[in-house]
C-alpha cells in the first residue's frame, strides 16, 4: 500500500486533534454512555475504533507514518459513510434541486400580530438597527 503525497495533501484536512479521537474514546467507554448505549441499542458499543484512531492519529503526528493516516482516513470515511446513510439511502422522498418558490416571503399577518414585541422581536429590530450589543448574553437563568 503505498499512500502518496497527493493523497495525504487532499485528505489531511479530515484528520482530527487526537485529543479529541481521545476524548470520544473516554466518553464511548464511560459508565454514563454504557448505560445509554444499553438502554437504547440493548448492547454496548464497540468503542475500539476510537482508540485505533488515537494511536494511528498519534503515529502520524510522531513519525508520519503513512499506513496509520491511510487508516485514519479509511476510519473518517466510514464514519461519515455511516453519519449520512440515513440521508443517502432515503428513497421515500425526493431530494429538492433548489428551494421551494416562496420560501423566503414575509410572515403571514396574524403570526407577524403574534410575534410583535416578543423577544425575537426586539432582538432583531436591535440587529436591524445595528445596535446589538456585543456584551450581552441571551442567557437567562430563572
Amino acid at each position: 500500500m503505498v499512500v502518496s503525497d497527493e493523497f495525504i495533501d487532499n485528505n489531511s484536512w479530515m484528520v482530527r486533534n487526537c485529543s479529541l479521537y481521545d476524548d470520544e474514546y473516554s466518553d464511548c467507554t464511560s459508565m454514563h454512555a454504557r448505560i445509554h448505549q444499553y438502554f437504547v441499542k440493548g448492547k454496548m458499543d464497540d468503542c475500539r475504533q476510537w482508540k485505533r484512531c488515537y494511536n494511528n492519529c498519534v503515529k502520524w503526528e510522531e513519525t508520519k507514518d503513512r499506513r496509520a493516516f491511510k487508516e485514519l482516513i479509511d476510519d473518517e470515511l466510514d464514519k461519515r459513510k455511516e453519519r449520512l446513510s440515513g440521508h443517502l439511502d432515503n428513497d421515500v422522498w425526493e431530494k429538492r434541486r433548489e428551494p421551494p418558490p416562496h420560501w423566503n416571503d414575509p410572515l403571514p399577518p396574524h403570526i407577524e400580530k403574534r410575534i410583535k414585541n416578543s423577544y425575537l422581536d426586539q432582538v432583531t429590530q436591535q440587529m436591524k438597527e445595528g445596535d446589538s450589543k456585543k456584551d450581552s448574553s441571551l442567557c437567562v437563568i430563572s
